[in-house]
C-alpha cells in the first residue's frame, strides 16, 4: 500500500505565499519551498512540473480566494449602494485577515511568470478576471452609471481607493489601522453619490459596460 504524501498541495502553497510575502516572487523557488516545509527538493516535482507551474498556482489560488470574497460582498445586499460599499470594505477586511496574501497581490501576474504559464493557467486567470469585470460592470449599470466619468467614479470607489489604502500600509510594513474599513466606506459612499441616475437617453448597456471595462483597464495600468 502506497504511503500517503507527507505534504499536501495547500501546505506547499502556504509556504510559497510566506516566501513571496517576505522576498517577493523571486524568493519562490522549488528548493526554497521544499526547505521551508522540510521536504526533499525532488518531492516538489511530484506536485508541480516546475517553478513556473508553482508560481502560477500560488498566484491563482490567492487571487481566487480574494475573488470569492468579492462575489460574496457583491451579493450581500439587493440594493447596489450597500453592495458596492461591501465590495470596497472587502478589499480592506480581506487584506487585514490575510496580510501575507495581500502582500503577494501587490505584485502582478507578470511578476509571477504569467508569460510562461500553461494555457490552462492563463485561461483560469482570464476567466476569473473577466467575472470580476463583468460583475462590477453590472453593478455600474444598476447604479445608473451613464458615462465615462461615472465609470471612473465607480472604479475609484471600489478598486483604486481601497487598494491604495492597503498598498500604503503593507509596503510600509504596517498593519492596517482599525478605522480603515470605515474610512474607505465613507469615501466610497461620497464617490457613489455623484453617480448620475439613469436617464432615458443613457448609454446602451453594452456600450456602458464597455466604458466600464475601459475604466478598469486604465486603472489597472496605472496601479
Amino acid at each position: 500500500m502506497a504511503r500517503p504524501p507527507r505534504f499536501d498541495t495547500d501546505q506547499i502553497l502556504d509556504a510559497a505565499v510566506r516566501l513571496a510575502a517576505s522576498a517577493g516572487p523571486a524568493g519562490v523557488t522549488m528548493s526554497a519551498v521544499a526547505q521551508a516545509i522540510g521536504a526533499p527538493s525532488g518531492s516538489m516535482y511530484h506536485r508541480f512540473p516546475g517553478r513556473t507551474a508553482l508560481l502560477a498556482e500560488v498566484w491563482l489560488r490567492t487571487v481566487e480566494r480574494f475573488q470569492e470574497g468579492h462575489f460574496a460582498a457583491l451579493g450581500s445586499a439587493p440594493d447596489p449602494h450597500p453592495a458596492a460599499r461591501a465590495v470596497a470594505r472587502h478589499v480592506i477586511s480581506w487584506s487585514r485577515a490575510h496580510p501575507q496574501e495581500a502582500s503577494l497581490l501587490l505584485y502582478g501576474a507578470e511578476e509571477f511568470g504569467r508569460a510562461g504559464w500553461s494555457e490552462e493557467h492563463k485561461e483560469r486567470a482570464d476567466l476569473g478576471n473577466q467575472r470580476v469585470l463583468d460583475s462590477i460592470g453590472s453593478l455600474a449599470e444598476t447604479l445608473g452609471a451613464a458615462g465615462p466619468q461615472d465609470h471612473e467614479r465607480i472604479t475609484l470607489a471600489l478598486i483604486d481607493l481601497p487598494l491604495s489604502v492597503v498598498r500604503r500600509h503593507l509596503r510600509a510594513g504596517q498593519p492596517l489601522p482599525p478605522h480603515a474599513e470605515d474610512l474607505t466606506e465613507e469615501c466610497t459612499t461620497a464617490l457613489l453619490a455623484g453617480v448620475e441616475a439613469p436617464r432615458s437617453d443613457a448609454t446602451e448597456p453594452e456600450t456602458s459596460a464597455e466604458l466600464h471595462r475601459q475604466a478598469l483597464a486604465a486603472g489597472a495600468a496605472s496601479a
